[in-house]
């Protein structure tokens, strides 16, 4: 019996080579369409159009080549069942033992600027993904090879086995071809759905190239890194410079230091230190060196094996002040040689360069039993011109900068947070508190007179507000929206404290 390959690729590199070898060392008959029958027939390699074998022209502009009877009749025959065999003689059909496609390049073209939806829809291949589907249901009898990859280990399977695959190979290659349909039809779907999280009747989330963790949150935990969409971008398109392999609780860090860093990015140089997902030291400064002293200072205790984010590329002396503290990872936009090379004495220390510190995810994504909950992120820029300033007494301009350094740390303290900072430095954090009076006792402990603080929620009564006169505070911002709002405002306008109210809340559980 005659054995058939059908090509039809949209990525020409290693299709010539492979298709010599099952024409001329394994006798396959070649079926293809399009430019790959093109560039088959330029290399001297016996082809067969799939319009001629069908009988059926090209139409609609070459959107429907391979959609017949004779195609999937092929592809799909069970060669082991006399019925099928029978429908194939009987209809002229020949069975297709190898089936090589790789899809139109939609994720490429939605990526260039300018992309229209007439343009995205025309590269939504039809015919490749049922070509796919087809051959990997029937793997059974047919090898499916859906990427360029794939080619080297489909010829050396052919020469070890007498030009045979094993069924257990023809397995991997299915699988293989449906994950890569299930990916292009995510991508589609992304790109189609609604933009505003939670209205459309479905959500998709195309999810790719797995890392396998060393374990999760704990060692007990298993755990993988998947990238999101078909380009590598975010944390996934970081390079790492030196260091550990990034661990499951390094990637979260990373990731809460870059958010909080993204605040920063159009100011003086700024430091970010971050431990267990929360700020232990925010500060900025003249210089990198300076900014990083002034973060370190903030809580040097908490710092210890902690995440450092620096908004301006990295030099040699903040690099040298780098190595003097145990750290897991530092993140920085760019970094000096010189400086690279100070680092690597540290050769656990993991260092990332990620030049796009700004651009983090859309949204955010919850599991729970049954469900994902889906919001947009709060990545609301900060906008003092709805401030509302509620007592008599006016912040001064420094006081104002510190309230607007504070309130854009507190976005990123989990809740209940409270934020105690002087002179575009942290002082005092107070994180995941189950009460306000807690968490704002924990950051006054390192107040010193002349600080702001920032709430991430309203004053639910007065007892905030002289908790922070005892310690010297002098202005305080916070959303307002309580029923007992008249009773903070009384407090602070007593005991010569400002108060801003800021008219936005922002919770992080």
């Amino acid at each position: 019996m005659e054995r058939w390959a059908l090509l039809s690729v949209s990525k020409k590199e290693g299709i010539i080579p492979l298709a010599q070898t099952l024409c001329h060392t394994y006798g396959f008959r070649i079926l293809s369409s399009g430019g790959t029958a093109a560039a088959l027939k330029a290399a001297d390699i016996p082809v067969t159009k799939v319009s001629e074998y069908t009988g059926a022209p090209e139409i609609l502009g070459g959107r429907v080549k391979t959609l017949h009877p004779k195609i999937h009749g092929g592809i799909l025959a069970r060669l082991d069942l006399p019925s099928d065999l029978d429908d194939l003689a009987a209809q002229g059909i020949a069975p297709i033992a190898v089936v090589v496609v790789n899809l139109y390049p939609f994720a490429e073209t939605i990526r260039q600027p300018g992309c229209t939806l007439e343009a995205a829809v025309e590269q939504i291949d039809i015919g490749g993904p049922t070509l796919l589907r087809a051959a990997a249901k029937n793997f059974a009898h047919v090898a499916v090879l859906s990427h360029p990859s794939q080619y080297d280990a489909f010829l050396a399977e052919l020469a070890a086995h007498g030009g045979e695959s094993r069924l257990e190979f023809r397995r991997s290659l299915a699988l293989a071809a449906f994950q890569q349909t299930h990916a292009y039809d995510g991508a589609i779907a992304q790109y189609l759905q609604e933009p505003a999280p939670g209205l459309a009747s479905t959500y998709t989330l195309l999810c790719q190239q797995p890392r396998p963790l060393r374990y999760g949150e704990n060692p007990h935990q298993p755990a993988t890194w998947y990238q999101i969409g078909t380009t590598p971008k975010g944390w996934s398109a970081a390079t790492q410079a030196q260091g550990k392999e990034l661990s499951y609780n390094n990637l979260l860090d990373l990731e809460a230091a870059r958010r909080i860093l993204a605040e920063f990015l159009d100011q003086e140089p700024t430091a970010v230190i971050v431990k267990h997902n929360n700020p232990c030291g925010v500060a900025s400064g003249a210089t990198l060196p300076i900014a990083y002293g002034r973060a370190l200072q903030a809580d040097p205790i908490s710092a210890f094996g902690g995440i450092v984010a620096l908004n301006t590329p990295l030099d040699e002396e903040t690099a040298t002040a780098l190595t003097e503290t145990f750290l897991e990872c530092v993140v920085v936009p760019a970094c000096v040689p010189t400086a690279a090379e100070i680092l690597s004495r540290k050769p656990n220390l993991r260092l990332l360069i990620l030049p796009d510190l700004a651009t983090g995810p859309n949204e955010s994504i919850r599991a729970i039993a049954g469900g994902i909950l889906l919001q947009k992120n709060d990545d609301t820029p900060t906008d003092t011109d709805s401030w509302e300033v509620v007592t008599q007494k006016q912040p001064t301009a420094e006081e104002w900068q510190d309230l607007v350094f504070a309130w854009k740390v507190c976005r990123h303290v989990k809740s209940n947070a409270i934020v105690v900072a002087l002179k575009q430095q942290t002082l005092g954090i107070g994180a995941g508190q189950t009460n306000r009076v807690g968490a704002a006792t924990l950051a006054l402990n390192h107040a010193v007179p002349g600080a702001v603080l920032a709430s991430d929620g309203f004053f639910p009564f007065d007892d905030t507000v002289k908790a922070a006169a005892t310690r010297g505070i002098t202005a305080i911002a916070q959303p307002g929206g309580s029923l007992r709002d008249r009773d903070s405002i009384a407090a602070a306008a007593d005991l010569g404290i400002a108060m801003v109210f800021t008219h936005i809340r922002h919770f992080l559980h």
